[in-house]
């Protein structure tokens, strides 16, 4: 990749990953190494990189970003129309109900907190009906207990939707209550140091299997820095 001046920057490096149909990996690792680099790659956003990356043919790609960036001159059903055309009064409907903005479909974007904002944005990607779903942080800044409260929206939504979904995200606990599948990255130029899944599906996870899994998965981020 190359800077703003035309150098040359080593962000990713020796990077193999594999995506299995219907499950969630997420990225771990430090600031900067380069996991957003990663999404924008793969959604096309960052083409300057020598590599290859295979997607299904002719697939539909939802991308949630850090920011909600949503339209301040559309209400939020309309956000979400510009964003599916095709999707169905009925899915918009149920979207909304899921993510509990059906009081808010023509509040515009100024009206909403950060918390629905960021919900908006989820309804945007899944009304989709995405092949491929990338998740750059997308509870980063918000409290404790609304960032809980929004994991399990998108559990539900993706129990209703499977999707083959990649995220990207600083918390432990979020990884060990959401993937399927972990990877840990090194500083940059970021390679993938290890990688495994964990095998209770997150519909039925405990509270107890989430906290096991968050301290196996802060152990191996403390083990050697060396690559797997």
């Amino acid at each position: 990749m190359r800077a703003a001046n035309g150098s040359a920057i080593d962000v990713l490096r020796d990077f193999r990953l594999s995506l299995q149909a219907g499950r969630l990996a997420a990225l771990l690792g430090p600031s900067g190494c380069g996991k957003t680099t990663f999404l924008k790659c793969i959604a096309g956003l960052d083409t300057d990189y020598d590599g290859h990356i295979a997607l299904p043919q002719a697939a539909r790609l939802a991308f949630v970003f850090q920011e909600p960036r949503l339209l301040p001159w559309r209400t939020v059903e309309e956000n979400i129309r510009l964003a599916a055309p095709d999707a169905g009064a009925k899915d918009i409907d149920q979207l909304l109900e899921t993510l509990h903005l059906s009081g808010h479909r023509r509040h515009f974007p100024g009206e909403l907190s950060l918390g629905l904002a960021r919900r908006v944005s989820l309804a945007r990607a899944f009304a989709v009906k995405p092949d491929l779903l990338l998740l750059d942080e997308p509870f980063v800044s918000l409290d404790a207990t609304l960032a809980g409260e929004m994991r399990a929206e998108l559990k539900s939504l993706l129990a209703r939707q499977p999707v083959t979904a990649l995220l990207v995200t600083h918390d432990v606990a979020e990884a060990a209550e959401l993937a399927d599948k972990v990877c840990l990255l090194s500083p940059r130029p970021a390679g993938i140091i290890a990688e495994f899944d964990i095998a209770r599906p997150r519909e039925h996870r405990s509270v107890a299997d989430a906290a096991d899994i968050a301290a196996d998965i802060a152990a191996r981020m403390a083990g050697p820095p060396s690559r797997a």
